[in-house]
């Protein structure tokens, strides 16, 4: 069975713009490779007064963003705007100005748009999740996003821009190690339903014609090239490649590249008397690259698998088989037989129907973050943290190595969170110089090479900070 045949399976993947340590490790263990403790301290302090600032740039714009929200939230939002006597075209434009904020945060918390190859990608293979999950599109509308997109021009935007938009953001690997039992088996069935079906040529009557030819995906070989630099290079192992003869009874390990998080938003369909106006927002976290479907909105009761087909034939033949011997019997009910035989097959379809549902629920509650306004809180302090950490990077590399190009000073900064960190990012190094000559700590000589002021002077440019004087109150109370 080809589907049985071992073969490797690599992705290529570009390295994520977000730095991927933690605020605190990364403060105190770049403090601790300054030598004089004095100076340890002005850096710590400097770390303290650049987040207080940078979180009071970006306060009144996330405020706006949060009250925009309140309009659009599902559960409470129609009635705000009922209070609020609105006209159609004024909430059109709060919509618009909603999204507008939305689309910015993202953007600066390094969140990018899943695009079609991706989701082919997806729907290509399985992992964990063996359903076939489809969205059902009637339920989704499919006017507030074109309107937002024709406003707003992106490119590449994926053909299902005009009913929902999938974001992303940082990259994992996730491994299973298990039997799968049940696995093999439906993979083993599906092998030999389609041997069946293509040796007596229904395959091509069931078979419709697919709607775009499938693109093969460049950053997919077989082959690593080492000329390929700034990508990151992952192994998929799915159970239908490592499956043969030796495995088939024992414990396999595979493994599939991950989403760190994804967020989805849409807006449910109208209908005839009732105009829909909630914006949903949802928040998911590890999510394999082959199970991507598992965060699509509104989605179908799943179709059955070749499992749950095989378990229907067998169920059917010996409903007839016990159908014929009734009718053989004197007396025998012909249509009470039938309604018997009727029921178990209903029965049967619900109960898997109702299990896929469980399964379906039960992932989504394992890999759901959060959703509308927690998901907005957690960007807006995911912006703030991400921004203070590029410029934290920035000026500790200035502070320690002297003048800097711009290309230089992106090159030591990755190598800084690969040595010291074990981690790989693609340094966003024009956004945090531009943060550092906004808090006018960092100079540019006449052939654009970057330096910053020392320590203790940057520390006296910015100045204390709200925050500062509100604990130095809460102190002298204190004593």
């Amino acid at each position: 069975m080809a589907a049985m045949q071992k073969r490797k399976d690599v992705m290529r993947l570009e390295k994520e713009s977000v730095v991927p340590v933690l605020k605190p490790k990364l403060i105190m263990h770049l403090a601790g490779l300054i030598e004089h403790a004095s100076d340890r301290a002005e850096f710590l302090k400097l770390c303290k007064r650049v987040e207080y600032t940078i979180r009071a740039w970006y306060l009144l714009q996330f405020e706006d963003l949060m009250q925009l929200y309140s309009l659009f939230d599902p559960i409470h939002g129609g009635q705000r705007l009922e209070q609020q006597k609105l006209s159609s075209e004024e909430i059109e434009v709060l919509e618009m100005n909603f999204l507008t904020y939305l689309f910015q945060v993202m953007d600066k918390s390094n969140f990018k748009i899943v695009s079609d190859e991706e989701i082919e990608v997806a729907q290509s293979g399985q992992y964990l999740l063996h359903l076939p999950i489809k969205v059902d599109e009637s339920k989704l509308d499919r006017r507030l996003l074109p309107r937002y997109f024709a406003e707003h021009p992106h490119e590449n935007l994926p053909n299902f821009a005009d009913k929902y938009i999938i974001f992303r953001r940082g990259i994992g690997i996730d491994r299973t190690t298990d039997f799968f039992f049940m696995e093999k088996l439906d993979i083993i069935i599906a092998c030999i339903w389609s041997w069946f079906l293509r040796v007596t040529r229904i395959q091509r009557i069931l078979m419709r014609k697919p709607s775009g030819q499938y693109k093969e995906d460049t950053k997919k070989s077989d082959e690593i090239n080492p000329e390929t630099d700034g990508d990151l290079v992952v192994e998929r192992k799915r159970l239908e490649n490592e499956l043969s003869k030796n495995n088939l009874f024992g414990k396999i390990t595979i493994q599939e590249p991950t989403f760190d998080r994804m967020i989805v938003v849409y807006r449910r369909a109208s209908f005839k008397n009732k105009t829909e106006r909630g914006i949903y927002i949802k928040h998911f976290k590890n999510i394999p690259m082959a199970d991507m479907e598992l965060v699509l909105p509104e989605k179908k009761n799943p179709s059955l698998t070749p499992m749950d087909w095989v378990k229907f034939l067998i169920s059917i033949v010996l409903g007839l088989v016990t159908l014929i011997s009734s009718l053989e019997m004197p007396k025998a009910d012909i249509w009470v037989v039938i309604a018997i035989f009727s029921g178990l097959v209903g029965y049967c379809a619900k109960q898997n129907m109702a299990t896929y549902q469980n399964l379906i629920t039960q992932s989504m509650y394992d890999k759901q973050l959060d959703s509308g306004r927690g998901t907005l809180l957690h960007l807006c302090d995911d912006v703030i943290q991400q921004e203070v950490k590029e410029v934290i990077i920035s000026f500790f590399i200035l502070m320690e190595q002297g003048k800097a190009t711009i290309q230089d000073l992106d090159l030591h900064c990755e190598e800084l969170i690969r040595d010291e960190f074990g981690e790989e990012c693609n340094f966003d190094v024009v956004d945090a110089v531009q943060k550092l000559e906004k808090l006018g700590i960092i100079s540019r000589d006449a052939v654009g090479r970057v330096a910053c002021v020392g320590l203790k002077r940057a520390n006296e440019i910015i100045g204390a900070t709200t925050e500062e004087l509100v604990l130095k109150a809460k102190q002298g109370i204190a004593s």
